[in-house]
């Protein structure tokens, strides 16, 4: 079936949402986080797009953005393939990292602006990894509240303060207290995956197991043990490195099964 075309936004702003294949992590470590955000701002200046917001997961990603002197799609191209191209030289690995196109939906409304930044912010919070969303640092909310910045100059935050107040001191005070407030905001359909535990994660794997020990993964023959893992990597909640841990193989070969 052919893909149907993206809904143009009247307002030109997207919140995008982009997800590792099969659920993989996407960011193993600071260096990850810190280079997608070195790229987001490489293409910001190159492509005039205004950035609203981020929040980087371990295995998927949340932005707001505002379409520069491009579509959309071509900037996210462009930023994709940079980051795999990154990810595959680092991690010594091949095929696809992300989850098919990413995932968008139109923001026309200032009321509607102010739920996605929330709900992006909030995104490590409802999974439970955090318990204030400025808690989590590779996210856009500490420069939201006055704090220093990973890059400076990659966060537009005047537009959405200046919905709160024409004084900063008191957008940041009056932006905080809406984007700490608990709501039931689900924007793109998404689901929260919560982290399962390794006890958790391991019986989850054992259900896939049929009978083998999980300890005699590693040692299966290739075909036999990369279905396996491809079929682990599906459940929700497992992280890569967690699956790399539990069954005592590399996380390239997590990756590349």
């Amino acid at each position: 079936m052919p893909r149907t075309a993206r809904e143009k936004s009247k307002s030109g702003i997207y919140h995008v949402m982009i997800r590792g294949a099969n659920r993989q992590e996407i960011f193993h470590d600071e260096q990850d986080c810190l280079r997608f955000l070195e790229i987001l701002d490489r293409y910001k200046v190159k492509t005039e797009i205004k950035i609203y917001g981020w929040c980087l997961m371990n295995n998927h990603m949340h932005l707001l953005i505002q379409e520069g002197k491009e579509e959309l799609a071509t900037t996210m191209k462009r930023i994709g393939v940079s980051f795999v191209g990154y990810y595959h030289q680092k991690y010594d690995t091949t095929g696809h990292l992300f989850q098919d196109r990413f995932r968008s939906e139109n923001v026309e409304s200032d009321e509607y602006l102010i739920t996605v930044i929330r709900y992006i912010h909030q995104n490590p919070v409802k999974a439970g990894l955090v318990s204030k969303p400025v808690d989590w640092k590779w996210s856009s909310c500490s420069g939201y509240y006055g704090k220093k910045e990973y890059l400076q100059g990659l966060l537009d935050s005047e537009r959405i303060l200046g919905l709160f107040s024409n004084d900063r001191e008191s957008a940041i005070k009056e932006f905080r207290k809406f984007n700490e407030q608990e709501n039931k905001d689900n924007c793109l359909d998404d689901v929260i995956i919560t982290s399962l535990r390794d006890e958790e994660a391991r019986l989850e794997i054992e259900k896939i197991l049929s009978g083998i020990n999980i300890a005699q993964i590693k040692s299966l023959p290739k075909d036999q043990r990369d279905k396996i893992i491809r079929e682990a990597k599906c459940i929700e909640g497992v992280k890569q490195r967690q699956l790399a841990r539990l069954l005592g193989v590399s996380q390239t070969m997590i990756s590349i099964a």
